[in-house]
Order: structure tokens, then C-alpha cells, then sequence
């Protein structure tokens, strides 16, 4: 069984082509239904958690010490720390937990 890479490509350029331009071709209009407008809006941000996720566990030498800092850093923007804050916080509980678990 032999495989072409031209029929590859062309299904996979058909299938980009496609994702990109029925949304322009088929919706001239505002969107106004309330369900779909509050899905479409929350998009980005469940593209970049679920890119995200997977490498906040497999950054670290230990998959548990990237779980604590995910819920350190969750709980700390919960509570409206900034950036840093999070970022240090993070930093320091992967630290700690690798050099008590290693």
C-alpha cells in the first residue's frame, strides 16, 4: 500500500480552506442568538487553557509540583494577585516541591 503526499496535502489544504471560509460565506449577518454569541466569545480563552494545561504538568520534572502551582496560581488570581505575583508564586512552589520531593 503505497501513499501519495499530493492527496495529503490537497485534503488537508481543502480542510483549511474550508474551516476559513464558510463561516465568511455562509454568516453575512450579525450573529444574534445570546447562546451562541457567549460560546463564540469564550473560544479563545478555552483554545489557550487546553494548550496550556498539558505543558503547565509536563514542565516539571514532577507532574505534582506543576499541579500545585496551577492551583497556588489559580487560588492567588482568584484573590486578584498580579501577574507577578502568580508567575513568582508558581516558580516557588514547583522549586519547593521538587527540592522536598527529589
Amino acid at each position: 500500500m503505497t501513499h501519495d503526499i499530493y492527496i495529503y496535502l490537497l485534503i488537508m489544504s481543502a480542510v483549511t480552506l474550508a474551516i476559513r471560509i464558510l463561516p465568511l460565506t455562509l454568516i453575512r449577518r450579525q450573529i444574534k442568538n445570546r447562546f451562541l454569541r457567549s460560546f463564540l466569545y469564550y473560544v479563545p480563552y478555552v483554545t489557550l487553557a487546553v494548550m496550556t494545561f498539558p505543558a503547565i504538568l509536563d514542565a516539571t520534572r514532577i507532574p505534582l509540583a506543576g499541579g500545585l502551582a496551577l492551583l497556588s496560581g489559580i487560588a492567588l488570581s482568584w484573590w486578584g494577585a498580579s501577574l507577578f505575583k502568580v508567575a513568582a508564586s508558581c516558580c516557588l512552589v514547583v522549586f519547593l516541591t521538587e527540592m522536598v520531593l527529589c
